[in-house]
């Protein structure tokens, strides 16, 4: 049973799998070894985007999918594109595949310009901008795979433009059923939920 249903080309899973790990250019099999390599990924990512070259402007949707496209390119075919399936996780229904340009278009309009660069923001209207800017990128989910942790990034890029620390999300993991509600109340634009574990998640300045 994979961590999301899909169909469609992207569904495709590496041969030898078992259906447990995607099609890759690696042809890795085990599910633990794929995950190795993603994080050894991801590390690097942050280290290039975080430390070496923060963002000191709006952050905009070709810019995450840039992120994106860095940190999978040498893994899966479709590292940085719109994903062409649609994707549930249990019983949520993440946006159509077919929406998924317009949605980008307009939480690139509507958020990314609201609420990018945090440069002087307070505490307050920090909690703020990264609880509405990560609820609004999962609803949309707009890559086939990894959309989770680089909205993690994309908070943590928020985050330290503020003059904070990367976030702490170890209480979001220890309370995943609170968190995906706090995710689920943002389709009716209530984000007050999100708003607290954000709090919670952020660190003292440096």
């Amino acid at each position: 049973m994979s961590k999301y249903d899909i169909g469609g080309s992207q569904g495709r899973y590496q041969s030898g799998s078992n259906d447990t790990v995607l099609e890759n250019k690696l042809e890795i099999t085990e599910a633990s070894d794929m995950d190795e390599a993603e994080l050894v990924l991801l590390e690097k990512l942050y280290e290039a985007v975080l430390f070496e070259n923060l963002p000191q402007s709006e952050i905009t949707v070709d810019e995450i999918k840039t992120w994106h496209r860095r940190w999978l390119g040498n893994v899966y075919e479709w590292a940085g594109e719109e994903r062409s399936v649609n994707m549930s996780k249990g019983t949520f229904q993440f946006a159509a595949a077919a929406q998924i340009s317009q949605l980008l278009n307009k939480f690139e309009q509507d958020f990314l310009k609201q609420y990018t660069p945090c440069t002087g923001f307070s505490l307050e209207q920090l909690i703020e901008a990264v609880a509405i800017v990560h609820i609004e990128f999962i609803l949309i989910h707009p890559f086939r795979d990894g959309n989770g942790r680089l909205s993690r990034l994309l908070a943590d890029v928020m985050a330290v433009q503020a003059g904070y620390q990367p976030l702490d999300y170890s209480c979001w993991d220890q309370n995943k059923p609170e968190y995906f509600a706090a995710i689920g109340q943002g389709m009716s634009m209530d984000y007050e939920a999100m708003k607290g574990w954000v709090n919670r998640a952020i660190s003292e300045p440096d």
